[in-house]
């Protein structure tokens, strides 16, 4: 009784942060363009999260240095831990209670199966690898670990959470910036921002991800600004100090002069708005990557790469991987909570991938798909799998990264790690290197303490060289 009353506390926990089928885009996924109040209405925190700041000071050394070189990440975040035994680990000769209920199919490649529910990736499985053999032992049930690629930032629940230590977002808006000077290095594409996105830490404020939704809510001019009278830097002074008292209170007026002429030349261009605007891609596209949630977003991480966007995060939905039991709210267990969930990020991973092959964006781009955690090896009583924190799954695709392959192995029942044990750091030198940032580089935390990007001795994964 008493664990019955604490799971359904745990999901109640969860269904407090989200209330929408995890099948159907909630109204926040519609990319809102022309908001009236642009930046100004929620103050300059988005704008901050542009890296401007840093991009003004160094954007010609950037173009440089990224000139004929535009490499990017795409990471989807399959928040609430993903079973790695009922998707890409499967155990088909385990008892049943560890196997659990789905069938394995072969792929592209041969000796390589997978979950039946995933037919697209295994016919993809020449251009994927698959890690079975992550280490997630210092991870919870935040994205802190996993995204900022680093055991020793952790959710703590007493004020410190993370450590202060960024995620590799982060530290690619600090160390690589945008591949275009008029566009964020980093944008997160989630509807539960803290508890999906993991931001910059102690790097500094103008590091955050910029929440792409609200950013473009803010592309469009004012209600008088028009774009021919964006040439005018006097006028649109006036045109803002007027509105200057929509800011919010705690921006200064220094961070506005700091950030406005950015802002000016991104509306200027049109790139970023440019971008956003899914309309402009065909039927056939849009429904090749599923026209919800997860599949939307994935088409528009593609759009923002291709503009010139270095990082991109993608969440479907908070939390709907945790799949405790079919009889624990709000989303289930293994057949009624993963099973209608497998073909969504199926087709988006399948359409993202093959989209950026035909458009020559493959090699440049490195595509993972991962979770804060696995499952556990046993079945519940419920049809569901508890947190697992020994080991999870992981897949990865293009950035030039040699594919059809298995990297790593569990033992037979998903329980640990046998070989190849790939660490959250190991992850991080992983990215950090196809994005060519020194793998010694290292940030200057508040105390003035210089901190490596790249911790406890992490290496680029073997197998991805």
């Amino acid at each position: 009784m008493a664990d019955l009353h604490a799971s359904h506390a745990h999901a109640a926990h969860h269904w407090r942060g989200s209330v929408v089928h995890p099948l159907c885009p909630p109204p926040s996924d519609l990319i809102r363009v022309g908001s009236r109040r642009w930046f100004l209405q929620t103050g300059l925190a988005g704008l901050a999260g542009l890296s401007l700041a840093d991009t003004l000071r160094m954007s010609a050394a950037a173009d440089q240095a990224n000139a004929g070189e535009r490499r990017a990440v795409i990471l989807f975040w399959l928040s609430g831990g993903p079973s790695h035994i009922d998707m890409w680990d499967p155990k088909p000769n385990a008892p049943h209670e560890i196997r659990g209920p789905y069938q394995t199919i072969g792929t592209s490649v041969p000796g390589i199966e997978v979950c039946e529910h995933l037919p697209l990736q295994a016919s993809l499985m020449h251009k994927l690898s698959i890690i079975r053999s992550v280490d997630c032992s210092a991870s919870n049930h935040t994205p802190i670990t996993m995204q900022a690629g680093n055991a020793l930032a952790r959710r703590t629940d007493n004020g410190n959470d993370g450590g202060g230590y960024p995620s590799m977002g982060s530290v690619v808006a600090r160390f690589r910036g945008p591949n275009a000077a008029d566009l964020p290095a980093f944008v997160g594409l989630a509807d539960s921002w803290k508890a999906d996105v993991w931001g910059a830490g102690h790097l500094g404020q103008e590091f955050e991800p910029v929440q792409g939704g609200q950013l473009a809510g803010r592309l469009a001019p004012v209600d008088g600004v028009t774009v021919p009278r964006l040439q005018d830097r006097a006028e649109l002074r006036r045109q803002f100090d007027r509105l200057s008292r929509d800011l919010d209170r705690a921006a200064t007026m220094h961070q506005v002069d700091r950030y406005q002429q950015m802002a000016f030349d991104m509306v200027a261009a049109g790139r970023v708005k440019e971008a956003f605007d899914v309309s402009k891609e065909t039927d056939a596209v849009r429904d090749a990557y599923g026209r919800i949630s997860v599949g939307e977003k994935a088409l528009l991480a593609r759009r923002l790469v291709e503009a010139g966007v270095t990082f991109v995060l993608v969440s479907g939905r908070w939390g709907y991987f945790d799949h405790h039991g079919d009889n624990v709210p709000p989303w289930g267990g293994i057949v009624k909570g993963l099973t209608p969930i497998l073909p969504t990020i199926d087709r988006a991973m399948h359409a993202l991938v093959t989209d950026l092959d035909q458009r020559g964006l493959l090699d440049s781009t490195l595509v993972l798909m991962l979770g804060e955690f696995g499952r556990a090896p046993m079945l519940s009583p419920d049809g569901g799998r508890g947190h697992w924190t020994n080991c999870m799954s992981m897949l990865v695709a293009g950035g030039g990264l040699p594919s059809g392959q298995v990297i790593g192995r569990t033992d037979r029942k998903g329980y640990d790690i046998q070989d190849a044990r790939v660490r959250p750091s190991d992850l991080a030198a992983t990215v950090f290197r196809h994005l060519r940032i020194d793998l010694d580089a290292h940030w200057v935390n508040p105390q003035g303490r210089p901190i490596p990007i790249v911790t406890e001795g992490g290496q680029p994964i073997p197998g991805l060289v």
